[in-house]
């Protein structure tokens, strides 16, 4: 593992799951434990669920918010501001019908304004960039035998594209029952997702 030769990173832990101790927090965990381990100096983390933050869904307004993040002014700007502080990114979500939880897609359809439209070219559909920090992230995913992760990977995976952030991989859970909290006796699971933390850690430190 190289020295960090660069302030430590600040984590930010995004939790979409609605149910505390489940096995995406689990899991989330314990990809932050493995990052903070790894750093030479102490690293910081800020964890926040989702669920306890009022939000209103998108409006699809249809104009530029700037110099704002958006046009409504909720409790999204206490994440957002978060998430431009930040140096990795740790986005985790239980799968529902195939996709992400609601609390994940509706913070998720929020940050469209965190890329804004161009209004001064309508016609060419093009974004401005206003993140230009670089950041470092890793999903988790966990659902059931019926459930297929892959559209879920999909969409968290594209909102890391679309708020520049490096995405340095995934670990997902399939849960077998209908008890919360299985992945903390998966010892594979958890192994992986230490995995995970290490190679976040080799990334940032290489950038």
């Amino acid at each position: 593992m190289k020295n960090l030769k660069k302030k430590m990173p600040h984590i930010l832990t995004i939790n979409a799951s609605p149910i505390a101790g489940s096995s995406t927090e689990i899991l989330l965990n314990r990809v932050a434990e493995e990052i903070k381990s790894n750093c030479n100096k102490p690293a910081t983390e800020t964890i926040i669920c989702l669920n306890d933050y009022q939000i209103k869904p998108c409006q699809a307004c249809g104009e530029s918010p700037e110099p704002d993040y958006c046009l409504y002014k909720d409790e999204i700007y206490q994440v957002i501001e978060m998430l431009f502080e930040c140096d990795i990114v740790l986005f985790g979500s239980p799968v529902y019908f195939d996709t992400v939880s609601a609390q994940a897609k509706l913070f998720i359809d929020r940050c469209n304004c965190l890329k804004p439209a161009d209004f001064d070219k309508p016609d060419k559909q093009e974004f401005k960039k206003i993140l230009d920090k670089k950041r470092y992230g890793g999903i988790i995913l966990v659902g059931g035998k019926r459930q297929k992760i892959e559209g879920a990977r999909i969409v968290i995976a594209g909102f890391l594209k679309w708020v520049e952030i490096a995405n340095c991989g995934m670990v997902s859970f399939e849960s077998t029952g209908l008890v919360k909290g299985g992945a903390s006796d998966d010892t594979t699971t958890l192994d992986k997702a230490a995995k995970l933390g290490r190679s976040i850690v080799e990334q940032y430190s290489a950038s």
